[in-house]
Order: C-alpha cells, then structure tokens, then sequence
C-alpha cells in the first residue's frame, strides 16, 4: 500500500506547494501506513528533494504541457501502478483541476482544501476542511479502497524528514491531448500569492497606481508579495493575478497587511484564513477592523513609509 503525491512543477521546478502535499503524505502515512511515493510530470528541476520531505521513491514522467484529461489520465495510471490507497494534491489552480477527474477515473471519495490529517474512523477516513469562507468546520468520512485529497495551501508547514531521492522514470501511457497551447504568460521574480507567507495589499485608499511604490516599498522591506482589492484590479491600477478575495485568489499567509481596504465580505471571505492580519485605514468604522489582530487608524500616506523606515532601521540593526 502507498501514498501517491502529484508534486506540481508547472513553473519547471518543484514548489513549496508540492513540499506541502510531501509533508502532508508523510503524516498521514504515519496515521494509515504505507509509503509515500511522489510524482512529477514535465521539467522538475530538484525533483530528488521530494525525499528530503518524506517521499521514499520520486517518478517522472515527461510531458510537454499541461492538460488537465493528460495529466489526471497518467496521475490515475501511476496510482493503479503503485496501489495507492490515498493521491494527494496541493490546493492549487491545477490541483483542484485534478481532484475530481481522478477521483472518478479510480471511483475514489474525494475532499478538497484539507487542513487535518485523516483519523481512521472505522472503514472510514475523517478529514477537515474550512467551509463558510472560513466561519465552520466540516469533517468529512471517506470511504472506498481510495481516497483523493487536496491539502490547503499554508496549512503543512514542510520539514526535513530523510535525504533525497532518486528519480525513476515511470512507464505509463499518455494519451493524446486534444487541447493546443499558443501561448503561455507567466509571472516571474516573486512568491505566487497562494505560496505567499508574507503579503502587502492595498485597495482603493491608495487614490491611483501612481502611488503604488509605498505599497512596494513595504513589501521588499518584508519581503513580502503585494496584492490588491478587486476595485483596484477592475481599474487596471494593478494586474488582475494579485486580486485576493472570494473572486479572485483565496490566500492565508502568515502575515496580511490590508492597507486602504474596506473590508467588505467578500474580500474577507478570502483572506480571513490569514494567521495575523494588520488593517491600516484612517476610517475607524472600516468593517476590516473586526477582522484584524491589529489595526492602525491614519492617514496611510503617513503610517505607512514610517512602517517601511523602521524596518530598514530593524533590519540594519539586526543584519
């Protein structure tokens, strides 16, 4: 018996999302036995660093592009192959694209955006996950020989668990795609909102783009991603990938600054996971503030570069 991990390496190189899914496998095998075998599908550079997090075997196999039918087609084969009793994925735009495709393929009980390990429950597995955006817990009672997870982003901190492994080639067939790919645009040079543990957001008190760079200043000086409000986004004051909420990106890092952000539900439903939130507003009635663990009522224009100076200041004592 053993547990599948799909380590996700659309970016050509494995992401902390896949250590997440590794660590998460590696528990949970503690708990329902068997080991943890990983796979990777396309260019994985640092694929053999998926031991380090507790995967005993690390398969590749090559494929140029992503497709959501090829990739759950050979993930479906690779679990047959391996008498996986349990496929785990990260939370990600790709994983939730998967979950579902190979939990019909292997007639699997499936759950999405985990955040507890299973506990056995007779012929059952209980898993939790957030509903409500957030407000309620659901336990989940898996049954069947399989058992498909999706583990929420932020949730399985990774650790070092062995050494790396070696990286085999895994024999499986791939089925035509029926999709063509013209053109792929990514964003480079910064941490992907979902893996962000860090994130300076901004909304629409920052009055137009061009006042943007204290925003930016902040963030370098935490090293921290930025996002916005979705009014920002619709405005074109910022790309569309950094808008967090219920429509746009979901997130929970460890620490969220909402700065000139209102705070209406539905940005709420998507950042409330968040470990620590500091809200920065000069209106003191800004339904954000209910939500914050800390709150600083001002003008941001004032508070927010005397922020940005006293972590230069830290950070020069501290180098």
């Amino acid at each position: 018996m053993s547990i599948l991990v799909f380590a996700e390496s659309l970016s050509g190189s494995i992401k902390k999302q896949a250590l997440e899914a590794t660590a998460y496998a590696h528990q949970a095998a503690k708990v329902i036995g068997g080991e943890v075998v990983a796979l990777t599908i396309g260019q994985a550079e640092g694929a053999a660093t998926l031991g380090e997090y507790g995967a005993s075997k690390v398969y590749q196999v090559a494929v140029d592009s992503f497709d959501a039918q090829v990739y759950a087609n050979i993930i479906s084969q690779a679990a047959e192959k391996v008498g996986a009793k349990m496929v785990v994925f990260a939370h990600s735009s790709s994983g939730k694209s998967l979950v579902g495709r190979v939990a019909m393929r292997l007639n699997a009980a499936s759950v999405t955006s985990a955040t507890s390990l299973p506990e056995v429950n007779g012929d059952a597995l209980n898993i939790k996950k957030s509903v409500f955006s957030g407000k309620g817990i659901a336990t989940y009672a898996l049954t069947g020989d399989v058992k498909v997870v999706s583990v929420s982003n932020n949730t399985f901190r990774p650790e070092v668990v062995g050494t790396t492994a070696t990286v085999e080639s895994l024999d499986v067939t791939i089925p035509a795609s029926r999709i063509t790919v013209k053109d792929t645009k990514t964003v480079s040079g910064v941490v992907p909102l979902p893996e962000a543990e860090l994130v300076v957001s901004a909304g629409r008190g920052l009055k137009g783009p061009e006042n943007w760079g204290i925003i930016e200043d902040l963030a370098t000086e935490l090293g921290a991603t930025t996002a916005c409000s979705r009014p920002v986004a619709d405005a074109d004051w910022r790309p569309h990938h950094e808008h967090v909420g219920q429509t746009g990106v979901a997130i929970k890092p460890n620490l969220y600054f909402a700065i000139g952000i209102s705070g209406a539900i539905q940005h709420l439903a998507g950042v409330n996971s968040s470990k620590v939130i500091v809200v920065i507003n000069k209106d003191p009635e800004a339904p954000f503030f209910k939500a914050a663990d800390y709150g600083i009522v001002g003008d941001l224009f004032d508070v927010v570069p005397k922020i940005t100076e006293a972590m230069k200041r830290f950070k020069t004592k501290n180098a």
